[in-house]
């Protein structure tokens, strides 16, 4: 599915974002870069519909969804640290949004426990999200904006949080899943060692514009 920010603006408090425009491919893995606090979040945000536009566009596959609710995009979104819901368990993090789109019960166990299977998770599925690890945590987090399928994935700094084995790890699993899906990605992170591994497509905030570049247009 091809994503487009077509001149999208937005104003609140102190933060400002103009002019911000681009397109990414449809199964694409574009990875999102820039200084902190320069509205990287935001843009997922925005695409996601947990913000709306002053100004401008936002299409998928060339609908406009500027004004569609969250649930209406079906984009998948793992924020920041996973923000799992602390009263749910792991096997209902996951069946969430099935469960919300009201899917009959066999699929939503038949696709928790694809899923659990899937990120190595599956022991965990009675398991409240108290005391899992960072890895366990963004695990639970994919699974639970993988569950019913979406055709965009938005993932927020999903590894930022990781050591280093761990890090790796995570990273060829989302590579996996990339591949298999053919779901087009929009990845926020710092790490240029990040984007070399997974993006196809590379964004960066330049001036309060996003400039794209392949990465091996990237290293000229």
């Amino acid at each position: 599915m091809v994503i487009c920010f077509d001149s999208v603006a937005l104003n609140q408090g102190d933060f400002h974002l103009s002019n911000v425009s681009f397109e990414v491919p449809a199964g694409a893995y574009a990875v999102l870069m820039g200084p902190t606090g320069c509205g990287k979040t935001t843009v997922l945000e925005l695409l996601c519909g947990l913000r709306a536009p002053l100004i401008g566009k936002i299409h998928l596959d060339g609908a406009d969804v500027t004004k569609l609710s969250p649930a209406a995009r079906g984009v998948g979104y793992v924020p920041q640290d996973g923000a799992l819901f602390p009263k749910l368990t792991v096997g209902e993090q996951i069946g969430f949004a099935l469960r919300v789109r009201r899917a009959p019960e066999a699929e939503v166990v038949a696709r928790v426990a694809e899923l659990g299977e899937l990120l190595g998770v599956g022991h965990l599925l009675g398991r409240s999200p108290h005391g899992l690890s960072g890895g366990e945590r963004q695990r639970v987090a994919l699974g639970r904006a993988l569950a019913f399928r979406p055709k965009v994935l938005c993932l927020d700094e999903p590894l930022g949080a990781l050591d280093e084995d761990m890090h790796g790890e995570m990273c060829a699993l989302l590579k996996s899943i990339h591949a298999e899906s053919g779901v087009t990605a929009l990845h926020v992170t710092h790490s240029a060692n990040e984007a070399e591994e997974l993006a196809t497509q590379l964004l960066r905030f330049e001036s309060g514009s996003i400039r794209t570049s392949t990465p091996r247009e990237n290293e000229r």
